[in-house]
């Protein structure tokens, strides 16, 4: 397909580039209008995240054409893409984390006294001006990066780039860690830079946002451009039969319907656990062979919640029980030994849940590798095999045994970690947002992961940003509101509106007890 660029902002046309072997983009090509919100959609690993990366000066093409209003341009560096009026918020956070909010988002353009002293008054007027400009008020300007919690962070990220002004302004996958609450904001900042000619593009994996926001959506898969559409002419179905290349088939695997409670005692159970300063008396009950949904908008507890379950956070008030009797878990190993046997995939897959320059094998190996030592050695035939039956197990390929995390896309990036905790036969999975910016392809994949992990005996946990994957996954639900467990229901009472109702404190139910009991 050969793009016009005339009338248009951006135009990108025929554009690949190879890594090796691995072609990332093969002739891709779209076109925006100025003032558009064109959506990019593909699965993890269809050569959005390389286009972005092209876009914003990061990488360059070895083949094809980028236009900016009709003009061929050469992006050969970030300063470059900066010039041309390109600015990007990354969902692989781009902020440095030791720096506060007010210098995270000045730089590289603080105010100086002589050229080279930092103006701090002038600094904080600016950055209260811009908070206040795009209703981020509630955030410190003073606060350290590291000690937000991921949503600040990325809204952070995407009030960096709207500030400067873009005449293209590049958003991947901006919503993946926000709340309904954060994306309504995000939408109301689109919607303003689109009315004054910003471009945007969105790359997301979020139809709802996409029908909320954008125009147009472009679809690439391996590399090639599949379609353009406008948002009223393509279903749904369409669009992830095109990402994914087959039909879809039903988006969520059924619930199971089991008897409540399953077992004589829970598996996991938490006491009027605290931990300060924002889980408050929080208590539930996990049982096996059940996926219990934990429900709350940003800020409520539920990240202290997991870090506490996972030994990570250590408690002020309460107790936790495994198999009806406390236990301390003072640390991560002590809730991955094998008599425990709870596990963690935390929010940030690259920072956190694995190590990106070793391979495959060495992550999902390394929590269980004394099972594969012998007198001080490792016994790389029987580690070889079983983690190539785990992989075949979260259908990632075998390369994955020797080539380094860091190539994978982030869906398989996120599949390897689950396959970790799977090789080591946990009972017990913590899933703190294990879909988010994965495609609706490798969502269906771990969705039935986790319905085949607990048709098996094993009971899961789980966090999503997404109320619709809560109301449609869980056998039960436990709403959080200002670090307490609010309500709970379970089977027909769980729906989306329920869910949220609770969530935004407006159907506080103070007597709700035995949270997590038996039915």
């Amino acid at each position: 397909m050969q793009i016009s660029s005339a009338g248009s902002a951006i135009a990108v046309d025929r554009v690949t580039k190879r890594f090796g072997a691995t072609v990332a983009l093969d002739g891709a090509s779209f076109e925006a209008a100025p003032g558009e919100v064109h959506a990019l959609l593909g699965e993890n690993g269809a050569g959005k995240s390389t286009l972005v990366k092209i876009l914003s000066g990061l990488t360059q093409p070895d083949s094809g054409a980028i236009s900016i209003h009709g003009q061929s341009v050469t992006i050969s560096t970030p300063a470059r893409a900066h010039a041309l009026g390109f600015r990007t918020a990354f969902q692989e956070i781009s902020l440095i984390p030791d720096l506060t909010v007010a210098r995270n988002l000045l730089l590289p353009v603080e105010p100086t006294w002589l050229g080279f002293l930092v103006d701090g008054r002038t600094s904080a007027t600016r950055v209260e001006t811009l908070l206040a400009e795009l209703e981020l008020e509630d955030i410190d300007p003073r606060a350290e990066v590291r000690d937000l919690d991921l949503p600040v962070r990325q809204k952070i990220e995407i009030a960096r780039a709207i500030s400067r002004k873009p005449k293209v302004l590049l958003l991947d996958e901006p919503t993946s860690a926000l709340s309904g609450h954060d994306v309504e904001w995000l939408g109301r900042r689109i919607e303003n830079i689109r009315q004054n000619g910003t471009t945007v593009i969105l790359i997301t994996h979020r139809m709802p946002e996409v029908r909320m926001f954008c125009d147009r959506l472009s679809i690439l898969r391996n590399g090639k451009q599949v379609g353009t559409f406008a948002i009223d002419a393509v279903s749904d179905e369409e669009v992830f039969r095109l990402v994914v290349g087959r039909s879809v088939s039903a988006a969520y695997p059924p619930r199971e319907e089991v008897a409540c409670p399953r077992g004589p005692a829970p598996v996991l159970a938490a006491k009027e656990i605290s931990v300060q300063p924002r889980l408050h008396d929080a208590s539930f009950e996990l049982w096996p062979g059940e996926i219990l949904g934990i429900a709350a908008l940003q800020g409520m507890g539920q990240l202290d919640l997991f870090l506490a379950l996972f030994g990570m956070a250590p408690l002020d008030a309460g107790h936790i029980e495994i198999d009806g009797k406390p236990r301390i878990l003072a640390s991560p190993r002590d809730a991955v030994a094998a008599h425990i046997g709870i596990s963690l995939v935390p929010e940030e897959r690259k920072t956190e849940a694995l190590a990106l320059n070793l391979s495959g094998l060495e992550n999902v190996s390394l929590p269980v590798i004394d099972r594969y030592a012998r007198f001080g050695w490792i016994d790389v035939n029987s580690e070889w095999h079983a983690v190539d039956r785990v992989l075949a197990r979260v259908n990632v390929h075998p390369r994955a045994l020797y080539r380094t995390c860091a190539t994978f896309s982030g869906g398989n990036q996120q599949k390897i970690a689950l396959a970790k905790w799977l090789l080591a036969e946990s009972r017990v999975l913590l899933l703190f947002d294990p879909t988010r910016g994965v495609d609706i392809g490798t969502k269906q994949e771990i969705y039935n992961l986790m319905r085949e992990f607990t048709r098996a005996g094993g009971s899961i946990m789980f966090y999503s940003t997404d109320a619709t994957e809560i109301a449609d996954l869980s056998d039960r639900v436990i709403v959080m509101y200002r670090g307490r467990a609010a309500a709970e229901f379970r089977g027909s009472q769980i729906t989306e509106e329920a869910i949220m109702q609770v969530a935004l404190g407006n159907d506080i139910l103070p007597k709700a007890k035995a949270i997590g009991g038996a039915a």
